[in-house]
């Protein structure tokens, strides 16, 4: 279901010289963004135990992945997402032949009806981020990298719930990797990971303020939380202006859209706040953006 992606070096002026930056265009993912990597596999391996109906809770790129996975494994798929998802999200997954509800304020309590329609055992629920065979089917990310490009000095991801970091964890052991820190990037208003870190154990955020909305789980999952202890992370946290001034830089020097989540991890290598010289990004994407929004992004934060 996803596509082995390409691997570049980024040529920007906002990079110094020196600067070596690897790219994992994880954009160019048939729904848009990374997600259907881990997602892709779980509803495969629920559709083969016999699911024919899968549900899933989404800010709004994982519901994407669900619903592009249904299609292809010919099931039945509902999303339940929250208030804050974008129209434009709604009815990509809606295009896809999935059935959107809306459903709280927040991820959480969109995800908490989501567990209530899986009435039936045919009924598979298929959670955003937090499932072992997610990050199992993350990983493979890092093998590619590993496997065409340079050893690098440091990894960064944009972290929301955390299932991308607990997979490409996971792939930077499986390859070798373990002494690489890994920059865990969040934006103000969305640092769960932060939070976490801070108070020595998960917890949950009183509410999301970012423009990154889909960073937005208020809590960080276990998991995620769990790697800060066995290998070195560095929690990063960047504002949502210098997260969306990359998404404007990006789409003019690599002709890509992506949302202020992905731009989140760009901003920190072309803020400088990642202190390596060879660094390797995940450009995790987003589905969730137009030129129209970029530009009314730009001209409200950049």
């Amino acid at each position: 279901m996803y596509l082995e992606t390409p691997l570049i070096r980024h040529q920007s002026e906002r990079l110094p010289p020196e600067a070596e930056v690897w790219l994992k265009m994880e954009c160019d993912q048939p729904v848009g963004s990374f997600k259907i990597r881990g997602i892709g596999r779980l509803c495969r391996l629920a559709a083969e135990g016999g699911a024919d109906s899968l549900v899933s809770s989404s800010g709004g790129n994982a519901g994407l992945a669900v619903a592009y996975a249904a299609r292809v494994l010919g099931v039945r798929c509902r999303v339940v997402v929250p208030q804050s998802t974008a129209p434009l999200m709604r009815e990509r997954i809606r295009a896809l032949g999935a059935e959107v509800q809306v459903q709280g304020a927040a991820w959480d309590e969109a995800d908490a009806h989501a567990r209530q329609l899986c009435a039936r055992p045919e009924d598979a629920y298929i959670p955003p981020f937090d499932h072992p065979e997610i990050w199992r089917g993350h990983a493979p990310l890092i093998h590619e990298c590993a496997s065409v490009g340079p050893r690098p000095d440091g990894v960064v991801v944009a972290v929301g719930g955390g299932g991308l970091m607990c997979g490409v964890l996971a792939g930077m052991h499986q390859v070798g990797w373990r002494d690489v820190p890994l920059y865990a990037v969040e934006t103000n208003g969305a640092a769960s990971l932060r939070a976490a870190i801070e108070h020595g154990a998960p917890v949950t955020l009183p509410a999301i303020e970012s423009i990154a909305i889909t960073l937005g789980a208020r809590r960080v999952a276990d998991e995620a939380f769990a790697w800060t202890r066995r290998h070195r992370v560095e929690s990063l946290v960047v504002t949502d202006r210098q997260a969306v001034a990359a998404c404007v830089d990006f789409a003019d020097e690599a002709r890509r859209l992506v949302e202020p989540a992905c731009g989140a991890a760009l901003a920190a290598v072309y803020e400088g706040l990642v202190p390596v010289r060879r660094a390797l990004v995940v450009v995790c994407g987003g589905a969730g953006v137009t030129l129209q929004m970029l530009d009314r992004w730009r001209q409200e934060w950049a």
